[in-house]
């Protein structure tokens, strides 16, 4: 009886450490818990990979891109004088009175210093036609293009365009490598590409990386341009000071970008550069070779920026993803004339769906005044499409030629009919801003001032001052107008002269 006893207690307590056990695997709160993928369902952001098309990491070596692209690219070293003081004392405070600066008689207190720069190039055609950063050249009084096989050449500036930071220069060659425009817009992000450019001391140089993001903006164009265009492609390919203006291309060695700047806290590479698109490129360099001058296109709106704050977009009822905030229409401007208004959110331009502000002006900067684009806007939650007619920074659809307003620094609208109402007048200019380079800096005149009259002529619009401009190119101009909230009106004298 005893022995059943005991066979009986070791039965009951085998079962109880049995179901202990399972009662714990089964119910214990770190439980592990596995989980085996469905083979035959392909997440949507996976499709392309089993379209037919051909994927693979990457070319075993980009021998044939850097051979296409390196006898195409140039050392560009520019020279510029300036004049500089020879331990002047501080400025005489009488010399704003009389215009001149009574120092500048003693001619042996100042003298010439040469300055020297250097960046990259690329030659876009085999006669000599070479594009660059506007900032390369800017201000250079000689520039010296050398090819990858050390000739060096002369070369004349062609054009310049400060809002994109580019411009063309000259050599006289024929039968030169070149290489061949590809297309931005077909750019994609995490593809290959290879930056070639004479960076710090260094000849030819190739670097390769991926495309890292499209349509950036760094707000560096600003510096030189009241109207920068900046829709950036950004890459971690390594560059460095002396590689801007060279090609940023693809594994087919076609050019894709201009190199143009790089964020740094130190001036030299930290892992990110940007990419002036060649799109951008093409359409500039041929307003540069043909004009003379960029045709730049306005769709003629203000808008909310990238970087905003989220207490200003909860305050204008701006949703993140939308597309572009339109916080303002001047009423003389393209997209006023095609119905958009202040509040419209723009989601589309050709069709392109558009993720930021700096992929709109990207885009826009691609066409010309008198292009007509088809516009997509959300309002009310209807989503609606126009066609725009673009203009230009008058306000017309003519093809601008280098004019006397480039020369101003300034940023000029048109007085609006509200604003003329309460002045009490017919029409005006309203300056805008003024900058430190322009003709404008060298008077009085303060942002707000409005243009009545040039000339004693009276002036409406932008366009209307401009050929009062340029019919006095060489001559002082005489500019009245008034201050909103001034009394009385105020005379600026302005020297047109551009060797003043």
């Amino acid at each position: 009886m005893k022995a059943k006893q005991v066979v009986a207690v070791i039965l009951l307590s085998a079962s109880t450490a049995l179901a202990t056990m399972w009662g714990y695997n089964h119910f214990a709160v770190n439980k592990t818990y596995t989980y085996s993928q469905d083979s035959s369902k392909v997440p949507a952001n996976y499709a392309k990979f089993f379209d037919g098309e051909k994927f693979a990491g990457g070319p075993a070596d980009f021998v044939d891109a850097a051979s296409a692209a390196i006898p195409a690219t140039v050392h560009i070293k520019t020279k510029s004088v300036r004049t500089v003081s020879n331990n002047l004392p501080k400025r005489n405070p009488f010399s704003d009175l009389f215009g001149i600066d009574p120092d500048d008689f003693f001619g042996d207190r100042l003298r010439s210093m040469p300055e020297m720069a250097s960046g990259s190039g690329v030659i876009i055609s085999d006669d000599g036609y070479i594009v660059t950063n506007n900032h390369v050249v800017d201000g250079a009084d000689e520039v010296t293009v050398t090819l990858s096989n050390k000739k060096s050449f002369k070369a004349k500036v062609v054009g310049t365009d400060p809002s994109s930071d580019l411009a063309v220069v000259k050599i006289d060659a024929k039968g030169l490598p070149f290489l061949l425009y590809g297309n931005s817009d077909d750019v994609k992000v995490g593809q290959w590409v290879l930056a070639v450019g004479y960076p710090l001391t260094l000849e030819t140089t190739v670097t390769a990386g991926i495309v890292s993001a499209k349509g950036r903006t760094l707000d560096i164009n600003a510096r030189q341009s009241k109207t920068p265009i900046e829709s950036f492609i950004q890459t971690d390919a390594a560059v460095n000071p002396g590689n801007s203006g060279g090609p940023l291309i693809n594994t087919d060695g076609k050019l894709i970008g201009i190199n143009s700047a790089i964020a740094s806290p130190t001036g030299s590479y930290a892992g990110y550069s940007f990419t002036i698109p060649v799109n951008i490129v093409k359409k500039v360099v041929s307003d540069l070779m043909k004009y003379g001058t960029a045709q730049r296109a306005y769709l003629g709106i203000r808008y909310a920026p990238d970087n905003l704050s989220d207490d200003v977009k909860k305050q204008e009822g701006i949703k993140d993803g939308e597309g572009v905030y339109v916080s303002e229409v001047p009423a003389d401007g393209a997209a006023a004339q095609a119905g958009i208004k202040k509040g419209d959110v723009i989601t589309k331009i050709n069709g392109m769906t558009l993720g930021s502000a700096a992929e709109m002006v990207g885009q826009i900067a691609t066409f010309r005044p008198g292009d007509k684009v088809s516009v997509t806007y959300k309002r009310d939650g209807q989503e609606y499409t126009v066609p725009v007619v673009l203009r230009n920074n008058t306000g017309t659809t003519d093809i601008v030629k280098n004019t006397v307003l480039d020369k101003l620094g300034a940023d000029l609208q048109t007085l609006s009919k509200k604003d003329a109402t309460s002045l009490g007048v017919k029409g005006g200019v309203v300056v805008k801003s003024i900058d430190e380079k322009g003709l404008f800096s060298k008077t009085r005149m303060e942002d707000g001032f409005v243009i009545l009259k040039a000339n004693g002529k009276d002036i409406s619009t932008v366009e209307e001052l401009r050929k009062i401009l340029d019919d006095n190119q060489g001559a002082s101009v005489k500019l009245e107008g008034v201050y909103p909230g001034y009394e009385g009106a105020f005379t600026y004298p302005l020297q047109l002269n551009s060797n003043e």
